[in-house]
């Protein structure tokens, strides 16, 4: 029974704060500052002259990382069972935890280190830029990515219809391309793959210009893919942009619901409050929109009272 109450007391201090918990607000920060402080080492370590003249600080940054990056996994394994949201047998809770996308972050943040000890003499120095995905941890701690995908899971037939416009648009455009221009230019449009490549970036209005057309029948082609491309990518931004705005208009009025049913009485006790600044901060909501909800409804429910007692 003392087993599982650490377990407890650890996944409390290593999940996001939200009860006001002083060792877990301390946890989190420091957690934050070593994964910016490992962000910066590896931008700056990048440059020559900097890994020269610093490369110990470098290596004591990175040693010290990974024992505390690797801790923390260990212990997020071991008391994933004792988290609030897991209602499953120890084995599964600790295997949804490792295959979670927090815990495939996790495990890659440290792997380049021991894999660079494993594998001493092979050149692993793209590991090295991996180590960036470390910036991804911040992802315990804030739920912008979890955010985006929820929004685009709740708009995804059209996300998906908008994702195959695009690839028919690739691949009719690319094969127009390599029609018109293979035998003018076979070097850049030698088959309908290698002529994707100028199809994405125009399609995407990215149009670097190291590839473009030299026929008359690949310079009307252009522009038809232009056009093309600027109608695909304005339908995905909207999506993603409508999919945002209706995730958080949903947000509000379970918000609102949540304080309607705690002013049932008129009165906002303890346990009410807590329960609104719970939802508040899973809903990754600002303090002054809850506050204008709050004293909204208050108005309403004083408004509603006051008609109440009036005579008929």
């Amino acid at each position: 029974m003392q087993l599982a109450a650490v377990q407890r007391r650890t996944a409390e201090i290593l999940d996001k704060d939200e009860n006001g918990d002083l060792t877990s607000k301390i946890c989190d920060w420091g957690l934050l500052v070593l994964v910016l402080v490992n962000v910066a080492a590896v931008i700056l370590e990048s440059v020559a002259s900097l890994r020269q003249a610093h490369q110990a600080i470098f290596d004591t940054i990175e040693l010290f990382s990974v024992v505390v990056f690797s801790a923390e996994y260990l212990l997020r394994v071991w008391s994933a069972p004792a988290r609030k949201a897991e209602r499953r047998p120890t084995g599964r809770a600790r295997l949804s935890y490792m295959l979670s996308f927090h815990g495939l972050v996790d495990v890659i943040a440290i792997a380049p280190f021991y894999l660079q000890m494993i594998f001493p003499g092979v050149d692993l120095r793209i590991l090295r830029v991996l180590r960036l995905v470390r910036a991804l941890k911040i992802s315990h701690y804030s739920s912008a990515i979890e955010d985006l995908f929820e929004a685009i899971y709740q708009e995804r037939k059209s996300f998906i219809a908008t994702l195959y416009l695009l690839l028919l648009a690739v691949l009719l455009s690319s094969s127009l391309m390599y029609f018109a221009e293979g035998e003018a230019q076979p070097d850049k449009f030698s088959s309908i793959p290698a002529s994707m490549y100028w199809a994405i970036i125009t399609l995407t209005t990215v149009g670097y210009g190291d590839v473009a057309p030299i026929t008359w029948i690949g310079q009307i082609v252009a522009p038809f893919t232009a056009f093309l491309g600027v109608c695909t990518v304005a339908l995905l931004t909207g999506i993603v942009a409508s999919a945002f705005s209706n995730q958080m208009a949903r947000r509000k009025v379970l918000m609102q619901e949540q304080i309607r049913q705690s002013l049932k009485d008129g009165v906002l006790s303890k346990e009410e409050l807590l329960a609104i600044e719970l939802l508040r901060a899973e809903f990754n909501l600002s303090e002054g929109l809850v506050r204008s909800l709050t004293t909204q409804l208050q108005k309403e429910y004083a408004k509603a009272q006051d008609e109440s007692k009036q005579p008929p």
